[in-house]
């Protein structure tokens, strides 16, 4: 393994995280398999994870992944709250995930449109939420997204031995189902929810979020037909854009990209949010805009939040926090091998999936920290203005 990974904190680590499954040898070979993911370069292969053992090792690794009926959950849940015992995450953001594929018959498979790719892509799409802070980041847990092709034909379900109570959902409801778990189920200090709406309608995800008294911060796209947004009784004319600069101010926070301390004008006003379907039922919300290119007219950017205006620089820190998540995601997450499953079963997919997490929050915990950048006081000015 890399050499800042100290072999006590792996083994003490996965003692912890992998208790919950029954056998030692199921916790033994969980064990092996995390130690492969951390060692092997490339693509994460059974027979690569296997090194020298080949043959036998190989069969018990797949055994283990794909064939055991070990379940994920506790061990998520496990990882979950040593990380956050390690870490104080400040967010929970929701990350999702595309693992472009060349065949068919990978659970969860389908040609459909991907709006960062700008095309239809053979691919799975799986959510996965990740506890954050300014420092490191790490999944905790994943929802695979399955299309009605998948959950509705009973001999593709048999073939990917995907449970019963499994059904279609909805990319933002599978994160939906995965937070409401966590904060009922994992015994979690709740955090504020980060989430990225601009391509669906956040009504129903803010209304079902405020219902269970979780703080959050969604990104939206106001100019959608997703978005229906009224502006509040103090909005100046003609719109959202006037008022929203009317009380811009300046926040202060870490790019994570960079690794350097920046100033956003951001502003902020509250607007009533429409349920599109039934516009007689709204919530009201703090919108918050932000202007990232210095000289543009209009915010680069918005947010929806059910978070005090009095705390707006907690807020757009807060929904930063996405930035630390996506970097992380390429540093250390695919890496590791989070698109490198090739199985075909739902429950080889998850547990899989939950292996590279905890592979991940080895790696992020013993990761050498970056020296931050400072800027002086014109940069930010300049950033700000």
């Amino acid at each position: 393994m890399p050499d800042e990974i100290s072999p006590e904190i792996v083994t003490e680590f996965l003692n912890r995280a992998l208790a919950s499954i029954p056998r030692a040898d199921q916790r033994r070979w969980g064990d092996l398999y995390v130690r492969g993911l951390l060692s092997v370069d490339g693509k994460k292969t059974m027979r690569a994870l296997a090194g020298n053992g080949r043959g036998s090792v190989e069969q018990s690794l797949y055994q283990f992944i794909s064939k055991s009926p070990w379940d994920a959950m506790p061990v998520r849940r496990e990882l979950a709250r040593l990380f956050q015992g390690l870490t104080q995450p400040r967010a929970w953001v929701v990350q999702p995930l595309v693992i472009t594929k060349v065949g068919r018959h990978s659970v969860g498979v389908e040609r459909q449109f991907v709006s960062q790719y700008g095309r239809v892509v053979n691919c799975q799409q799986a959510m996965g939420v990740w506890l954050a802070s300014d420092r490191v980041s790490c999944p905790v847990d994943w929802r695979l997204v399955l299309p009605e092709c998948w959950t509705d034909e009973p001999g593709m379900r048999e073939r990917a031995s995907i449970p019963d109570d499994v059904g279609a959902c909805p990319p933002e409801q599978c994160a939906i189902g995965s937070l409401a778990a966590m904060a009922d189920e994992w015994s979690l200090h709740s955090r504020p929810v980060v989430m990225d709406l601009r391509e669906t309608d956040p009504y129903p995800v803010c209304g079902d979020l405020t219902s269970r008294q979780i703080p959050f911060v969604v990104r939206v796209s106001p100019a959608s037909s997703h978005t229906s947004l009224d502006p509040g009784p103090h909005a100046a004319r003609p719109g959202l854009t006037a008022t929203l600069s009317r009380h811009q101010m300046p926040v202060e926070w870490l790019d994570h990209t960079t690794d350097t301390l920046r100033a956003t004008s951001v502003g902020a006003t509250r607007v009533r949010l429409r349920d599109r379907h039934t516009p007689s039922e709204s919530q009201e919300l703090l919108l918050l805009g932000a202007w990232t290119t210095a000289g543009r007219p209009a915010p680069d950017e918005f947010w929806l939040t059910n978070m005090p205006q009095s705390q707006l620089g907690t807020v757009y820190r807060t929904a930063m926090l996405s930035r630390r998540v996506e970097r992380d995601l390429a540093a250390y997450g695919d890496p590791l091998g989070l698109r490198d499953f090739e199985g075909r079963s739902f429950r080889g997919w998850h547990h899989h999936m939950t292996m590279v997490s905890l592979a991940h929050a080895i790696r992020v915990l013993t990761a050498p920290q970056p020296v931050r950048a400072v800027p002086d006081r014109r940069t930010m000015e300049a950033s700000a203005a």
